[in-house]
């Protein structure tokens, strides 16, 4: 496992996993095991063994390998899987991933299951480490939000850390992160720090603080207030530039918003530590990955 997961992350990793394969079980298959409804796998002799390699269609991060192994763990207990690619690995179209031997009804009832991980999966890691090579040989890093897919956060979170990037906050139970609207409603940046420093200082100070500001006004009140990790809210670079000479290393400054591969190096270039992207788990295109069979 990627040494970049976050502690959350890495402590939800292996229930994430069976969590979301069951999900998807029942979702396609309306139960588990002997309770699992595949009408179409049926027309397949239960004794019809066969064989099927994933293939890849086009370049990528391969992502997901554990789920897919849950997938036919589950779904498909007499398969053997034979992988040619490790999590992580940089593909190229054409390319076999695995080879999988088994039960052909029962292989045919975990394909959908396993394929949608894997690609999906396998986007997210590919995006980030798209950006993450776009930003080489600046200091700044990738960011994930917590704009991912339902039920899939922990998942897309460490797609993310295969791709190169960090992880941002898990969710709202680890972290806090300061709005305009927490400001607003606090009466200011001074107000709502000091509150954020008593909440986190009831959970033993293992709450990172983030507070979101929108101006370099908001910065400095920020940085006079003691906030050691800022975002920086659709800063434009010329403003980005001001920002990081204010700061003067004093906090952990990260970009966020309007960014994508066309401006992150120009970014990051300005000097900000970190880089946030919700595209990174929010706008994927899956991956086009393919199952194919023979008989044995």
């Amino acid at each position: 496992m990627n040494e970049l997961i976050s502690k959350h992350v890495l402590a939800e990793f292996a229930g994430a996993i069976k969590a979301n394969v069951h999900a998807a079980i029942i979702e396609d298959l309306r139960g588990v095991g002997s309770n699992s409804k595949d009408f179409t796998a049926k027309l397949i002799a239960s004794n019809q063994l066969a064989q099927a390699s994933i293939i890849s269609r086009e370049p990528a991060v391969v992502c997901g390998i554990p789920w897919v192994e849950e997938c036919f763990k589950q779904i498909a207990p007499s398969a053997a899987i034979t992988w040619q690619v490790k999590e992580g690995d940089s593909i190229k179209a054409n390319q076999i991933l695995c080879t999988i031997k088994g039960r052909a009804d029962e292989m045919l009832s975990a394909e959908r299951c396993a394929l949608n991980f894997l690609q999906s999966l396998s986007a997210t890691a590919t995006a980030t480490q798209k950006y993450v090579e776009a930003i080489s040989g600046t200091k700044a890093r990738i960011l994930d939000t917590r704009k991912t897919i339902p039920g899939l956060r922990i998942a897309q979170k460490y797609a993310v850390t295969v791709g190169g990037g960090l992880n941002q906050r898990i969710g709202l139970y680890d972290g806090i992160l300061i709005k305009e609207n927490h400001i607003a409603a606090a009466s200011s940046i001074e107000a709502v720090l000091a509150e954020a420093n008593k909440i986190a200082a009831g959970q033993g100070n293992n709450l990172s603080i983030q507070i979101e500001v929108e101006n370099i006004a908001e910065l400095e009140s920020a940085l006079n207030a003691g906030a050691t990790l800022i975002l920086l809210d659709n800063f434009d670079t010329a403003i980005l530039k001001q920002a990081v000479a204010l700061n003067a290393n004093r906090a952990i400054l990260e970009a966020s918003g309007g960014i994508d591969l066309s401006n992150v190096r120009e970014i990051a270039l300005t000097g900000v530590d970190r880089i946030s992207i919700g595209s990174l788990t929010k706008n994927i295109q899956a991956i086009d990955l393919s199952m194919r069979f023979s008989n044995i």
